[in-house]
């Protein structure tokens, strides 16, 4: 084991509601440290999202603490020794030590236990497997102090085991990768994936697309993608063609642009050239219905903006409305080939923010005026306008209306007498 006292500046570490539940539990012959992902991040002066806490305390133990602190507590996990406290709004995940006794999947029998390496033995990454104290030092029990300075992702132990533990690390290795690491994925983390890609089948949709779509929006992922796709794992999750060019493309728009990376967008750069592609991808990754719907809508004949000057655009804008039509010009602009560099792509995405369409100005009472009666026909005759209204590029003066309403009711009329 060595220590490293590298978090005792870490002001999220030493006060508020991290050390309020570190004192908690570091009384009475029990002990606690902030676990894995805080950890890593704070020592590679990345943001510290979420904040989870190792004990030697049972968690019954831990329920009655808080309870005496007037801290709200949730059983969360509590057959796997889990229970989430909440401090002035913020969750902690506290899981008492403990060790595998036997492994099957997901589905581990476990023990508690007291032990600070056996627990870090069975994590899944080195970088993952550090604890903090309150006073700040840093232990590590699994040699991750050297893979956070060498930007390296290495399963803990036998890599092979790791995964058969469950096979959702095989995702996580490389979106672990992506977000961490540097260079090339750890040789033996890699092949192990490759062993055992077969495992990916007897995942749940639901938790693919968690890690996958964390896995879109990570610093590398476009490097990442590129060797789960030479591995032959990308093929079995998306069932279809996946476009890197295109995917590397819009994480270069994205960032010209200013946009925070989207993983839908991305997606849909990978893996979506028609909307078949959106639907299948729904079904496998059981995505969500908004979801489905945006990556659906940017598969609709996108190639179409090859050739769109800003008239076109902004019917399609109007049709579309401002989200629709900015997905879809991204995505063009993300297959746009050897065009990709064009300024045209940038004032076309853009159109949005520089123009707003206008509300169709014709209504109901324009056309029943003119003697067409309500129902089926009125809703008809209305669309009619609207296509003749855009097709003239959005007139307001009352005489172009005017001539517009005139000329759909004589139309409508004359089509309907024969």
């Amino acid at each position: 084991m060595s220590t490293a006292p590298s978090l005792r500046d870490a002001s999220w570490l030493r006060a508020g509601a991290t050390a309020r539940v570190l004192a908690l539990l570091n009384a009475d012959g029990e002990e606690a440290r902030v676990a894995g992902g805080a950890v890593r991040n704070a020592l590679l002066g990345l943001p510290v999202g979420d904040i989870d806490i190792a004990t030697t305390a049972l968690p019954d133990e831990v329920i009655r603490r808080a309870k005496a602190a007037h801290i709200k507590s949730v059983p969360t996990g509590i057959e796997h020794g889990t229970v989430t406290l909440v401090i002035d709004g913020q969750p902690f995940e506290v899981t008492t030590l403990r060790e595998d006794i036997e492994t099957f999947g997901r589905k581990a029998k476990v023990a508690f236990g007291r032990d600070w390496k056996r627990d870090a033995m069975r994590r899944d990454f080195t970088i993952n497997g550090l604890f903090a104290t309150s006073d700040g030092v840093v232990h590590d029990e699994v040699d991750g102090l050297a893979d956070i300075a060498a930007r390296r992702v290495r399963f803990i132990g036998d890599p092979a085991q790791r995964i058969a533990e469950d096979y959702l690390r095989i995702l996580r290795f490389f979106r672990i990768h992506a977000a961490y690491g540097e260079g090339a994925p750890d040789r033996a983390g890699y092949e192990a994936c490759i062993a055992g890609r077969d495992g990916l089948s007897g995942l749940s949709a639901e938790r693919i697309r968690m890690e996958m779509l964390k896995l879109m929006i990570a610093k590398c992922a476009a490097d990442a993608l590129v060797a789960m796709d030479d591995a032959g794992l990308l093929v079995r999750l998306t069932a279809g063609v996946v476009y890197h060019g295109a995917f590397a493309n819009m994480v270069a728009i994205e960032h010209e642009l200013g946009m925070a990376p989207d993983a839908i967008l991305r997606l849909g750069a990978l893996a979506v050239a028609v909307t078949e592609d959106a639907k299948r991808l729904s079904q496998r990754w059981r995505l969500s219905n908004a979801e489905t719907k945006r990556l659906d809508s940017m598969g609709h004949r996108w190639w179409r903006a090859a050739g769109m000057d800003e008239a076109i655009a902004q019917r399609r804008l109007y049709r579309l409305g401002a989200p629709r039509y900015r997905d879809r010009m991204l995505l063009a602009w993300a297959r746009a080939g050897r065009d990709f560099d064009g300024p045209r792509w940038r004032a076309l995405t853009t159109l949005p923010e520089r123009w707003t369409p206008p509300v169709f100005p014709l209504k109901a009472a324009d056309f029943i005026a003119r003697g067409i009666a309500e129902g089926p026909a009125l809703g008809h005759v209305l669309a009619l306008a609207e296509d003749g209204w855009l097709a003239l590029q959005f007139p307001l003066e009352d005489a172009a209306l005017k001539a517009i309403a005139d000329d759909t009711v004589a139309k409508f009329t004359r089509d309907h007498r024969l």
